[in-house]
């Protein structure tokens, strides 16, 4: 095919309601794929990059998540990245290759040549046009993102074993429980319109298996209670590993960061490695100022225009502060997200914690943690509409929204 004549198709996978319970409190009212990383919806990372492939014609995100949630989003980024962004809603959850398949017609409207496939709660430089162009010579059906790590953190996710010299997937293992490999599925793939058949394929034999199986009626009753739903298809345990060793999968190896976000820490680490990243594509959204006119900033900062920050305040490095926030003289912010609408009154200090929407912190209080992103408490997170009254110090602690914290507080969970 002429380069001229392809065209591309971006999918991004976000999931639902049901699996933000690992994100909560900050979840309970926003979607965790429209949470903001250095000041941008998660997603919006996602999408920005994409911009840069040749020939995008549509983004579509596809979740289980009420049409309405995003449909504000989807239109004001479409409008902001001159790119057409559509949210599809699954009836049900349909696993990752499943989700892809469901609306098989929807994606294949333009005839694309190309389809990627991106999780959305990844933390990557996304390099899709390098992607792009090795998938293409490999040939295959699909090319993965891959990343080496540690032996110790490899078990968490889907390791695989390429050949050094044509970087063919020639086996791939989710979440081993003997080491396999230190090369790690990223999550983000790039595929030829090959993969519906494959999907489909699946689909085929697994409804044999659960309805032409020759078992007795009660054994057969046993069997489809220990499958899999017959419209459920999940992309690595199903799809990638077997098609491994079959010369239809191939690898891109990044040297780039890259982090999964499972938790509302991971948040702030990657909220870090996307303000680094502004230098070289975005430096315009960094802040700066020197402590006379306007507050004294260190590092790697955002602050949304509409933000009101004191010129005595210090904020930096790794901040990101969102819409209508006020912050008072000699605050003091470090490491941290500062939501909508959230006062932070004088000499408050503000570290490795996130500050809920709405949120007020009363003079000379402390909001902290240690910063270890890897424990439960590690980063001090508040959830919307949280009042920290005056000289009260929270430490490594999560607090439900809607509270009053009147007495000082260490290593708590406030329900």
């Amino acid at each position: 095919m002429d380069s001229a004549d392809e065209k591309v198709v971006v999918v991004i996978l976000v999931a639902g309601p049901s699996k933000g319970t690992r994100f909560r409190p900050l979840s309970f009212n926003t979607p965790e794929p429209l949470f903001p990383l250095a000041g941008q919806p998660m997603v919006h990372h996602h999408i920005s990059a994409c911009k840069k492939i040749p020939n995008l014609v549509q983004v579509f995100l596809i979740g289980y998540y009420d049409e309405r949630e995003f449909a504000l989003y989807c239109s004001s980024v479409s409008n902001e990245l001159k790119v057409p962004v559509r949210y599809l809603k699954e009836d049900k959850p349909h696993g990752s290759a499943g989700s892809l398949y469901y609306f098989r017609d929807r994606i294949m409207e333009e005839t694309p040549s190309h389809i990627f496939l991106l999780n959305f709660d990844v933390c990557c430089n996304f390099p899709l046009l390098e992607m792009l162009e090795s998938h293409k010579a490999y040939g295959g059906i699909g090319t993965l993102l891959v990343i080496k790590v540690s032996a110790e953190l490899a078990s968490q996710f889907g390791e695989l074993v390429a050949d050094p010299a044509s970087q063919e997937v020639l086996h791939y293992t989710e979440k081993p429980e003997t080491f396999v490999s230190n090369l790690i599925n990223c999550g983000i793939y790039v595929f030829t319109p090959n993969i519906f058949s494959v999907i489909q394929e699946v689909y085929r034999l697994r409804e044999e298996k659960a309805y032409t199986r020759n078992l007795p009626n009660y054994e057969s009753q046993q069997f489809a209670i220990r499958s899999l739903p017959t419209d459920f298809v999940r992309l690595d345990q199903d799809i990638l590993s077997p098609l491994a060793g079959k010369k239809q999968l191939y690898t891109y190896e990044t040297t780039e960061f890259w982090e999964q976000i499972k938790s509302p820490g991971m948040s702030i680490k990657c909220s870090a490695l996307y303000l680094s990243r502004f230098r070289s594509t975005s430096p315009h959204l960094l802040a700066s100022g020197d402590g006379n006119r306007s507050a004294s900033v260190v590092g790697d900062v955002y602050v949304h225009p509409s933000a009101r920050v004191h010129p005595t305040a210090k904020i930096g490095p790794n901040v990101s502060i969102s819409a209508n926030v006020r912050i008072a003289p000699g605050v003091r912010l470090k490491n941290c997200i500062v939501l909508d609408d959230v006062e932070i009154m004088e000499n408050a200090v503000v570290v490795n914690a996130i500050v809920g929407w709405k949120s007020s912190l009363g003079r000379w209080s402390r909001v902290q943690a240690d910063g270890d992103y890897d424990t439960k408490l590690g980063i001090t997170i508040l959830g919307e509409s949280v009042t920290v009254e005056d000289e009260v110090v929270v430490i490594n602690s999560i607090v439900l929204p809607n509270k009053v914290l009147n007495l000082s507080m260490q290593e708590e969970i406030i329900l």
